[in-house]
């Protein structure tokens, strides 16, 4: 399956999303009347859809000898990291989508939005999320799977180690950076760690995960987009 056609289940389970449903699915925060109208919590949801849908389809097709519970974790990371989350947002057009449901005045804010992972991240698993309350969990894990298929692929073809590219980037420059634990979310069976890296006391990336392992690989790697490297 190719990169261009792996998200049209996703896609057209999308497009069969009643009106009032989409439009939410596509709706920032600062243009809705009220917080909970935005796709926020949906994206709450959506996010725990894609993990199991990943997390299931890992643990049935790799080899148990050869993928234990760490390299299922490392490997469901890349897969499901904010910039896989953003590509397939991409590969779904979903710049062009909202700008057609935000108000005609907001157009230069939804310009700004949709150049951001976080934004764009945020809307993939509110998708998901809006998916699987429309369509089923079934459905929707075949549908998620497809569509994350280029990013597994990678993931499974070059692990990432963003940590350790900014260590050797720094170090060669006389620097070194922290990673500090800022919040914990969820509840303690379920805990998300939300991590900030700093160089010389300025922060140059934050990152999330159900580890604080993860949560500071994907620091590292907005760091080093913030550093250019």
């Amino acid at each position: 399956m190719s990169e261009s056609t792996a998200t049209d289940r996703l896609r057209d389970l999308l497009d069969a999303l009643p009106d009032a449903l989409r439009r939410q699915v596509l709706s920032h925060a600062s243009w809705t009347s009220r917080r909970a109208d935005s796709y926020e919590r949906l994206a709450f949801l959506g996010d725990s859809v894609l993990e199991l849908a990943v997390s299931t389809h890992l643990f049935r097709t790799l080899d148990a000898d050869r993928f234990g519970a760490g390299r299922l974790t490392e490997v469901r990371a890349g897969t499901v990291s904010g910039a896989a989350c953003r590509g397939v947002a991409e590969r779904l057009e979903v710049p062009r989508r909202m700008a057609e449901v935000a108000p005609d005045n907001l157009q230069t804010r939804v310009a700004d939005l949709t150049r951001t992972e976080r934004v764009l991240a945020s809307v993939c698993e509110a998708i998901i999320g809006a998916c699987f309350l429309e369509h089923g969990y079934e459905t929707t894990a075949v549908a998620v799977v497809e569509a994350f298929a280029p990013e597994l692929g990678e993931a499974l073809d070059h692990p990432a180690d963003h940590k350790s590219k900014l260590q050797e980037w720094l170090m060669a420059r006389g620097r070194a950076v922290v990673y500090n634990v800022v919040e914990e979310l969820g509840e303690p069976h379920a805990r998300t760690f939300v991590v900030e890296a700093t160089v010389e006391g300025a922060a140059v990336g934050s990152g999330r995960g159900r580890s604080k392992k993860l949560a500071e690989q994907e620091a590292a790697r907005e760091a080093l987009v913030t550093l250019g490297v």
